[in-house]
């Protein structure tokens, strides 16, 4: 069987969703420290604490995102990221340079 080279990733806080898209792979804040998740891998479903969420996507470039709380579920290369709220890191200090 052939790896597959991307998952679709969605990234949901309670009242919008963060992000959507293919990615090559997700770090996630796990309580033991970070998590990887690349393509093809098992499925999963867990916890992860207060952090950032870095995606790579297929043009290998890096979304990152402060993010609650919150769970992962990982299954036939589909990974949802649901959280109480979430946020952009680039977006947001942009918004910050902006108010100065």
């Amino acid at each position: 069987m052939m790896a597959t080279s991307s998952m679709q990733v969605n990234i949901v806080a309670a009242d919008h969703p963060v992000w959507a898209g293919q990615a090559k792979s997700v770090v996630i804040p796990a309580y033991e420290g970070a998590m990887g998740i690349l393509p093809d891998h098992q499925p999963i479903l867990t916890l992860f604490k207060e952090g950032v969420v870095t995606v790579t996507d297929m043009n290998d470039e890096k979304h990152e995102f402060e993010v609650t709380d919150g769970f992962i579920s990982f299954d036939s290369n589909k990974l949802t990221v649901a959280v109480e709220r979430g946020r952009d890191v680039v977006r947001r200090a942009g918004e910050q340079s902006e108010a100065e």
